[in-house]
């Protein structure tokens, strides 16, 4: 039987990712004190507790809508670097989902792919700069080579996380992480962390 993803799915997604922004905040707070501000973990998790009061309010109908909602309520809400790239994130995910009532793997792939493109341009971050595009990248190229929707949602988290781990030894070359220089190397990327759970949110709530 097919995987399709609908907007009730799309919520549960988003549930589950502001449920682990709060469970992993003094997590992302601790590797962002390390190399960053500190704040990414607080950020993200004030940042998505108030997206959800938002849909809870007045959830759009259809998921490419609720993302863009996300997205804006990130922008408006999160400080740093992390408002600006999630909300882009969003608002070119939820673009390329916009108007449809079930989504499939060619859709969300091509979907995440100009994501993950925007999050770039914003950025000026590349594969090895130690930054959330360190896990994006692989785990969008794993949902490209997916055969299904179901196992590109599995191959795409543990993708992720494998991009998560592989920032440790990296020196960072973008966001504040770069001003430490050689020292940053040994600490693993918040953004980079939080990507992850995102992806992990999405094998979670969407597979089913």
């Amino acid at each position: 039987m097919s995987v399709a993803i609908d907007q009730a799915g799309v919520r549960r997604w988003m549930d589950l990712f502001a449920q682990a922004m709060s469970e992993h905040r003094q997590e992302l707070v601790a590797l962002d004190t390390a190399i960053g501000d500190g704040d990414h973990g607080t950020n993200m998790d004030r940042g998505m507790r108030k997206a959800i009061e938002k849909l809870h309010a007045d959830a759009p109908p259809d998921p490419g809508a609720l993302l863009k909602a996300v997205a804006m309520t990130l922008i408006s809400t999160v400080g740093g670097a992390a408002g600006p790239l999630y909300g882009t994130l969003f608002l070119h995910l939820g673009a390329g989902l916009t108007d449809r009532d079930a989504i499939d793997l060619a859709a969300y792939s091509a979907a995440w792919r100009r994501a993950v493109d925007a999050v770039q341009a914003r950025g000026s971050a590349r594969a090895g700069d130690k930054t959330m595009v360190d896990a994006l990248l692989p785990a969008v190229d794993a949902l490209e080579r997916s055969e299904s929707l179901e196992a590109g949602l599995a191959a795409a988290a543990e993708a992720a996380r494998e991009g998560m781990l592989a920032t440790i030894p990296l020196v960072a070359r973008r966001g504040r992480a770069s001003y430490l220089g050689e020292r940053s190397a040994g600490h693993q990327d918040p953004g980079a962390t939080s990507t992850y759970y995102l992806f992990e949110s999405a094998a979670e709530a969407l597979a089913s």
